[in-house]
């Protein structure tokens, strides 16, 4: 009963705090309009897209995933980095004592809110990209479609309770967003295209949770977009593990 009750506090938190939905309105827009820009522009200068590889229309169509995921990291963070910041997470561990219940509840929420948002965004992101693609898109029912489109959606829970772990292990929102940000959205793709580093970098969470979004197997890949969700799972696992330990240890 404690465990429900607390759900109910984080789902008033979230729905009543402006921060979290502004960061929700915003990976949904980033995604599905920036994916809808880059299958535009695909779909009309086609022939002279330099494609290493088989096209991947799904993957496509979530091109604007890279800025929808920062809002997905500034939700994970502020959950619970607002609360360090302003002191409210005294209050908040005086109403549930029991720290393991207080983190369960805020990672369920977060899980559950982002997933409904996900769905939205990814199912939304296929089919206005596959609009723009025109001759070049894919069907919801051909091979490996609906697995990648599921992909997506999972893709931004995972990467909400990543934020969160990491967040609530740091116990700071500046310095949390400041490592998450520029992994997520720079240091990643960066090291990516260096040679004979872009090997260990296919194994970051974010590299190893696209591949999901994959319907072909690419030569250059070291897995397939099974293995790249186990790996993605096993480094949220951690962050959370990490914040648990972390928030059952140190006073507020």
């Amino acid at each position: 009963m404690m465990l429900s009750a607390a759900a109910n506090a984080e789902w008033v938190k979230i729905r009543t705090v402006r921060g979290p939905r502004w960061s929700l309105l915003a990976g949904f827009l980033a995604t599905v309009v920036l994916g809808a820009v880059v299958c535009f522009f695909i779909n009309r200068n086609f022939q002279n897209v330099d494609v290493k590889g088989p096209f991947e229309p799904v993957r496509t169509a979530f091109g604007g995933l890279v800025l929808g995921q920062l809002a997905m990291v500034v939700l994970g963070v502020t959950v619970i980095g607002g609360e360090y910041g302003s002191g409210m997470i005294r209050l908040s561990l005086t109403a549930v004592p029991r720290r393991g219940v207080f983190y369960a509840a805020k990672a369920a929420v977060l899980a559950a809110v982002t997933l409904v948002l996900g769905l939205v965004t990814a199912v939304t992101a296929f089919f206005v990209g596959q609009a723009m693609l025109g001759s070049h898109g894919v069907s919801l029912g051909d091979p490996g479609v609906l697995r990648a489109v599921l992909g997506g959606a999972f893709y931004f829970v995972m990467i909400a309770l990543i934020s969160l772990g990491v967040a609530t292990a740091l116990r700071r929102q500046t310095l949390a967003l400041g490592i998450l940000i520029p992994l997520f959205f720079l240091v990643s793709g960066i090291l990516q295209a260096i040679p004979g580093v872009d090997t260990v970098t296919q194994y970051l969470p974010d590299q190893a949770g696209q591949r999901f979004l994959q319907i072909h197997h690419q030569t250059k890949d070291a897995f397939g977009p099974w293995v790249g969700l186990l790996i993605t799972v096993l480094w949220t696992a951690a962050a959370l593990l990490g914040g648990w330990l972390v928030l059952r240890r140190h006073d507020a």
